[in-house]
């Protein structure tokens, strides 16, 4: 299969490429910069500028392109930018695969758990993707990024949507930011520590999308979550386990509002208590399905 990707070069991207390669799938990286090699092709989506002729015989697409969430305060402008990044990328490349003939078979397209707003926790059990949309910046930004995705729908292309979860990586995301504090015993629960984290380990987060392109009966919303949901209080105990360090303080929500703005509500504090339906109905088996499973691997590899 020839697999073209956006946002290779980020957290998921940089995992998913040299897996998809030992697949046995040609990778085309589809890239802001000039191009560097043959297996790379230019796009602007600011200035809507992609060559249709470069994706013909591509046979799927995984569209990862996005700033990160969580690298700047929202100030109006990187709202902006947080919108633009992911709502102009995808809608051009919805409409350039539409026009194809023939067109790609898959688009696996980003999307997030903000979709189900900060207070999916609040459900007595794990929502799944049947689950009403929520609200706040986020919960518009993920609904508007799937939406841009309707030329793809509308001729005919398998859209899958993956609203994903926490990744738990040491090699981005927010593990890497929380390690130098845990290890120094100074790492706690944030606020109450009742708001509930869904998490995917990044083995699991690349495996989902490798079995998601050769899974043919699934469409529409994927939550890229493992089974096993834990709360903030829950996960901070793991983690100092983990680690084998205290993890005893506590930090309050005044705090981080100051330090993060409206990120620390919807980032930090939002409570979303998710399950993969989707994938576990497909047959997917996840590698790490717990969350001690996950850290232990991340701490021990790298990964």
């Amino acid at each position: 299969m020839k697999v073209a990707v956006t946002g290779s070069s980020g957290l998921i991207g940089s995992a998913l490429l040299p897996a998809l390669q030992a697949d046995g799938h040609e990778v085309v990286r589809i890239v802001r910069r000039p191009p560097g090699d043959p297996s790379e092709i230019r796009w602007d989506p600011a200035a809507g500028v992609l060559d249709p002729t470069a994706l013909r015989g591509v046979d799927a697409v995984v569209n990862l392109a996005g700033a990160g969430i969580g690298d700047h305060r929202w100030t109006s402008d990187y709202r902006q930018r947080l919108r633009s990044s992911r709502i102009d990328g995808t809608r051009l490349l919805a409409e350039t695969l539409a026009g194809l003939s023939p067109a790609p078979r898959v688009l696996l397209s980003g999307s997030a758990i903000g979709w189900y707003g900060t207070a999916a926790g609040s459900a007595a059990v794990a929502l799944d993707e049947s689950a009403a949309p929520g609200d706040g910046f986020l919960a518009g930004l993920a609904r508007d990024w799937e939406a841009a995705t309707t030329a793809a729908d509308q001729a005919g292309l398998r859209v899958v949507h993956l609203r994903t979860g926490i990744v738990l990586s040491a090699r981005g995301g927010m593990l890497p930011r929380l390690l130098p504090i845990f290890r120094l015993g100074a790492g706690g629960r944030l606020g109450s520590g009742r708001q509930w984290l869904s998490w995917i380990s990044l083995i699991d987060t690349v495996g989902a999308l490798r079995f998601l392109l050769g899974a043919e009966e699934v469409q529409g919303p994927v939550n890229l979550v493992a089974p096993h949901p834990v709360t903030n209080a829950e996960f901070t105990t793991a983690l100092a386990h983990a680690l084998r360090r205290p993890a005893v303080a506590r930090v309050p929500r005044a705090a981080l509002r100051l330090a993060l703005g409206a990120f620390a509500d919807e980032g930090v504090f939002a409570s979303q208590r998710l399950t993969p339906a989707a994938l576990l109905g497909a047959g997917f088996a996840f590698t790490h399905p717990d969350l001690a499973s996950a850290l232990s691997e991340a701490l021990r590899s790298g990964t």
